[in-house]
């Protein structure tokens, strides 16, 4: 055995000990805790879609931050005129960035005007003062504060919620920053999403304000008149309701509701309490807070501690106000509103009203750890149950298992002894995924799982490139290792071509595409590379050593369609009028998913899509009855064939997602509560994020084009880029066309199946050009449709190979895949079939039908650049 044999042996049995090694922290064996460590600290992370969790997409509101900043400037102002003995009156304005304050007298101007300049340098003022009117003053945030407040406001609320997620106890949380103003938070694992729900949103703005006590006005009253003009609902915006009976309030004072909870039934009711608007005392001010058990009931509450200063505050406060109610207001809503009954000193005091233990327990961290500087608002809410996580592992392991021993089997019966030495390749580079996402601790989710598959029918394309090539090395009467040598030399470039220009569409994809088409990206771009050498170096060795222990004596493989001989461009016309149908239905069903009138899924649309598992069978009938009972018109109910499953949608056009799931689950409880409806998942978008992802989805597609258009037109000629990009266009369109006819919801489990067509597409194409621009080498002078033809007839067999052994996983996919990758799976086969017919009926034609000629195609060849094989 040559000695170099044996290093490439050598490297090859590390290379499978350090997968094996780095990857068994995945499965829970145990390993040297420096190994794990150094090698991949988490082992292999499964996404949110496989083991259970919550995916928040969080938009913080930066303009009410340079409000609130506005405000808490200008509250300062009117304390420190209080102090000189200047009464500032706030008067209402339009824009909430400018703050509006009426003044006493004109002398009362110059102390103002002299406050802001020395204590206020943030602010701007902007002063009318006109003879026979009380003048005003105009104030807002200087540039520089408000360039302050956009920079930091986010990354504030990010360490804020970071803080909060920590005392709630999740394990192993992501919070990024995205965008602009936009915060992701992902749980894995989380039992109770409305509580981390309640707990990452909470404003946490508490305030203590004094309660109007006069008695002149009828709340009951005047929001009853409000109601019935039409000018306010109930359950409306408090702010609207205040507007409308702006006049007949008095001066200062405000409308807010006061939380109650009855104790015997449990029931929550709002009751409106009016209050003065000044805020004597803030959360700042609190330095700690707890819960405590106690009282006349002995029930939860949460314990204040006050810093220094706010003890010294509270003290003043309770002083000057005895006999008066105090109310305690927490984001808009008044929690308690106790009588102040004699001076509290000691600087602590306490909030109740009917809290639970968790209540009170998610209040204290909120507290405890700050208010966050500005309302966020949740536009987008996946949440997977982990049992539905588990069941879309199971089958996705099912699944995969089937599909690979099919592959497997086929490849065996059909290459025999090569076919072995190709399913051990196959194996090799799925192990040596799963060990790039550990050592990259990457996530691995159900779209990874499509790249996955890509990459293995790749792979397996790969394989089958270089066995037809030794059947041709064969059929010329070349030795067994002549043959083999051979047969990956002219292999080589080919499948370096398909990989590269793959490789060129998942970095496209991760450099412009959402979290899911990222995780794609990623597990295709590890699956390319390690194809390479598991294929041209692995399987090599393979072959080198069985020659040198004189062990490889002849390799036969099986026979089909070798060369049928068909005049296919002879047919193009008629491909041509069949693509053109497809591509005008495609065309159509573009504009409609431009237009949102296609069946979009709440990914692309906005809405919420709840997934729920029944114990006991039900009729469709009677859950859309119950639906359009609990007011939920617009819910569109869905049986899962075989299965008692069901999945409700419901398409909205709204900035920020609702709390429609619950509103969905009571209404099953109520009404069908004999069948046991629990909720396994959801998802809640809402229409700014939703615009973002379809927005994020085409710019990934178009790049990916233009990546590869420029490789093949460097690597090969422009000619071949523009025909391998326009069959590319050709599939995705009519695929999409497809899954507009047959109604199939576009989500983005679907666009993802779109972007694995795209490559196969592309790694089709490129085959064919190969083997068309060797032959005009070959044969200059030949007509150019007489070589199209005869390099897609030398072809075929490779092609339909890899189509029937992608099939082969994509239908068991389908078959035992489950719901969630039902359409996907599907969606994947007709990408498949239509990419086996583009690859000879499209691409080919219009490579003949650009201009150039057959002398430029020829010199591309010769000037490429020769890489040396491993």
């Amino acid at each position: 055995m040559p000695s170099s044999l044996k290093w490439k042996i050598g490297l090859l049995f590390f290379m499978i000990v350090f997968a094996v090694v780095t990857v068994l922290p995945s499965l829970s064996v145990p390993v040297p805790g420096w190994w794990k460590k150094n090698l991949a600290p988490e082992g292999l992370r499964l996404g949110l879609d496989l083991q259970g969790g919550m995916h928040l997409v969080l938009k913080v509101d930066i303009d009410q931050a340079i409000a609130n900043s506005l405000d808490l400037a200008a509250e300062e102002l009117r304390a420190t005129m209080r102090d000189e003995r200047i009464t500032l009156v706030r008067a209402r304005h339009d824009d909430p960035h400018i703050a509006v304050f009426t003044l006493p007298n004109v002398e009362a101007l110059n102390t103002v005007e002299r406050a802001v300049a020395n204590d206020f340098p943030n602010l701007k003022i902007r002063v009318e003062s006109e003879e026979g009117t009380f003048p005003r003053v105009f104030l807002s945030l200087d540039d520089e504060q408000v360039e302050f407040i956009e920079q930091n406001a986010v990354r504030q609320s990010l360490e804020i919620i970071r803080n909060r997620i920590d005392q709630f106890g999740v394990a192993e949380p992501v919070i990024v920053r995205q965008g602009l103003d936009e915060i992701v938070v992902q749980l894995p694992g989380v039992r109770d999403p409305d509580r981390a729900i309640d707990l990452i949103g909470q404003t946490a703005q508490l305030e203590f304000k004094l309660v109007d006590d006069s008695g002149v006005v009828d709340l009951d009253r005047l929001i009853n008149q409000a109601i019935e003009a039409g000018q306010w609902e109930r359950g409306g915006d408090r702010q609207q309701l205040n507007q409308a009976l702006r006049g007949q309030l008095p001066e200062e004072r405000e409308i807010y509701f006061h939380r109650r909870v009855d104790r015997e039934t449990g029931q929550e009711r709002q009751e409106p309490i009016l209050l003065h608007v000044t805020s004597l005392m803030t959360g700042e001010m609190v330095r700690d807070a707890r819960v405590r058990v106690g009282g006349t009931f002995n029930e939860p509450y949460v314990s204040l501690d006050l810093t220094a200063r706010g003890g010294r505050l509270f003290g003043q406060i309770t002083e000057r106000n005895v006999g008066r109610q105090l109310a305690i207001v927490l984001d808009d809503v008044v929690r308690s509103a106790p009588v102040i009954r004699e001076r509290i000193l000691g600087g602590s005091a306490q909030i109740s009203g009917g809290f639970t233990h968790g209540e009170a327990s998610d209040l204290a961290i909120v507290l405890r750890v700050g208010a966050l500087p500005a309302p966020v608002d949740i536009i987008q809410n996946l949440t997977v149950g982990a049992s539905l996580g588990q069941d879309s592992i199971q089958r996705g392991i099912i699944a995969g298992l089937f599909g690979a021993l099919l592959v497997a089997t086929f490849m065996v019966i059909y290459y025999r002894l090569s076919g072995v030495i190709a399913n051990a390749a196959l194996l090799l580079n799925v192990l040596f995924i799963f060990t790039g996402l550990a050592m990259m601790q990457a996530t691995l989710t159900l779209p990874g799982i499509a790249g996955i598959i890509l990459a293995i029918g790749m792979a397996v394309d790969a394989n089958v490139l270089i066995f037809e090539r030794m059947r041709e090395e064969f059929a010329l009467g070349k030795t067994v290792k002549s043959g083999v040598e051979g047969g990956y030399s002219k292999a080589f470039s080919t499948i370096i071509d398909s990989q590269v220009t793959t490789l060129i569409t998942a970095l496209a994809l991760f450099l412009f595409g959402t979290g899911p088409i990222q995780g794609f990206a990623v597990t295709l771009s590890l699956g390319v590379t390690f194809n390479l050498i598991t294929t041209l170096f692995g399987t090599k060795i393979v072959y080198d050593f069985l020659h040198s222990k004189r062990k490889l004596k002849e390799i036969r493989f099986l026979t089909l369609l070798t060369n049928p001989g068909l005049d296919f461009m002879r047919l193009r016309r008629y491909a041509f009028g069949i693509s053109g149908i497809m591509l005008l239905v495609g065309a159509v069903a573009m504009v409609e998913v431009y237009r949102g009138t296609a069946n979009l899924g709440v990914d692309f649309s906005g809405g919420t899509m709840a997934q729920y598992q029944a114990q006991q069978p039900f009729d469709l009938a009677e859950v859309r009855q119950a639906l359009s009972d609990a007011g939920l018109e617009g819910a569109q109910p869905q049986h899962v064939e075989g299965e008692n499953r069901l999945i409700v949608r419901i398409k909205e056009d709204r900035e920020v997602v609702g709390q429609i799931t619950n509103t969905i689950t009571a209404a099953l409880d109520q009404y069908l509560g004999d069948k046991g409806f629990w909720l396994e998942s959801q998802s809640e978008i809402g229409s700014a994020i939703s615009e973002t992802l379809r927005n994020k989805a085409l710019q990934a597609i178009l790049i990916a084009l233009l990546g590869v258009l420029i490789y093949l037109a460097l690597r090969f000629q422009m000619r071949f880029g523009l025909a391998a990009a326009g069959a590319t266009f050709h599939d995705v369109i009519v695929v999409l066309g497809i899954c507009w006819l047959f109604n199939i919801e576009i989500t983005l489990l679907i666009v993802t199946a779109l972007l694995t067509i795209a490559g196969y597409s592309l790694n089709d194409s490129v085959v064919v050009f190969d083997r068309i621009r060797e032959n005009i080498k070959k044969r200059p002078g030949d007509d150019l449709k007489v070589l199209i033809n005869r390099s897609v007839n030398e072809i075929i067999s490779r092609t339909v190979i890899t189509s029937l052994t992608t099939a082969l996983v994509l239908v068991s996919l389908l078959i035992y895949g489950g719901v969630v990758l039902h359409d996907f799976s599907l969606v994947l086969l007709i990408g498949i079939l239509v990419g086996t017919f583009s690859s000879i009926f499209v691409a080919s034609p219009l490579l003949m039908m650009l201009p150039g000629s057959q002398h430029e195609m020829a010199k591309s060849d010769e000037e490429k650049v020769v890489i040396e094989q491993v």
